[in-house]
């Protein structure tokens, strides 16, 4: 596999190189390792939702007491008896500091209540279906602006075709879940690149492996499950292995390892993968955040001049 080719053409992916990819029925991840940026707290002590002010206004805190928080893009959080929200876009928080989105997304349609600050926190991150949208959204006050978005992929897959995302996000659950024990987060590993069926649907890279590892099941089982979910019953993880020995049976994994990994590289190579201009949307320090969308490629990335800090790009 050879380095990230993906990216925009001003960001330096020196250091970074692809793994061994795995294959988890129409989900293929390919692991991403790379130099780790110093400084950026992770999103599990590095960020907690405050409050919900009001339907569309979610504050988010950065507890640390050192360290700036990249907030993941398009993380979401699900409480019971309240209504679920998403956020439109990323964004930094200083320690010890505390943002208000004003135009976050509700994803839960006719659900009243208001979520509120727990240690049990638990996160998600927008279906890849949605998310160029909810991108475009950014900068938009009004709750229900992704509702319709939600209908239509929910009826996509079957379901009924209400604003609820809690359809695939709570009731698919047990089985989105299943994606974080056939696919293995690898030691080192700072980012991900995510293939449904044989298009590259997404690039995830993570200041350091912490803050990947943190993000790992959002990932993985809710932004490019549902996508790969509802078509796996029309994949093939392939037939069983044959060989009658310990030595055989090596010999006949690694040899599947390497067709699978000629695969995914043609399926790279394949890809139509342009972002587009980047445009500046806030700074940090030294860290600069911006937006790209090509209208076939779409996300943000933060750098610190050229070098890659952050990046979460999908397929639009």
């Amino acid at each position: 596999m050879s380095r990230l080719v993906m990216l925009p053409r001003a960001i330096d992916v020196a250091g970074y190189r692809l793994g061994t990819p795995q294959k988890a029925g129409a989900l293929t991840m390919v692991p991403v390792f790379g130099p780790s940026y110093p400084g950026i707290v992770a999103p599990r002590r590095g960020l907690k939702l405050g409050r919900v002010v009001t339907y569309g206004q979610v504050e988010l805190a950065n507890p640390a007491a050192s360290g700036v928080a990249i907030v993941p893009l398009h993380v979401g959080y699900i409480q019971d008896a309240a209504q679920n929200h998403a956020l439109c876009r990323s964004a930094f928080i200083a320690a010890g500091q505390t943002l208000r989105f004003d135009d976050a997304c509700c994803v839960q349609e006719s659900q009243g209540g208001y979520l509120a600050g727990r240690d049990d926190q638990w996160f998600f991150v927008l279906p890849v279906e949605l998310r160029a949208a909810a991108l475009r959204m950014r900068g938009q006050s009004r709750y229900s602006k992704l509702w319709n978005d939600i209908a239509t992929f929910n009826r996509g897959h079957g379901l009924p075709a209400r604003g609820h995302l809690e359809q695939v996000l709570t009731r698919q659950r047990a089985g989105l879940t299943q994606y974080r024990s056939r696919l293995e987060l690898v030691d080192e590993q700072l980012g991900a690149l995510f293939f449904v069926g044989d298009r590259l649907a997404g690039v995830e890279i993570a200041p350091d492996p912490e803050y990947f590892e943190d993000v790992w099941a959002a990932l993985v089982c809710f932004a490019y499950g549902p996508a790969a979910w509802f078509r796996t019953a029309a994949e093939d993880d392939g037939a069983a292995l044959r060989a009658d020995s310990v030595a055989g049976l090596r010999a006949e994994l690694a040899a599947r390892r390497a067709s699978v990994a000629d695969e995914v590289s043609a399926w790279l190579a394949a890809a139509d993968w342009r972002p587009g201009e980047p445009v500046e949307e806030e700074r940090y320090l030294d860290l600069r955040l911006s937006t790209v969308d090509s209208g076939a490629v779409a996300g943000q990335f933060v750098t610190d001049g050229s070098r890659l800090v952050y990046a979460s790009l999908f397929a639009a």
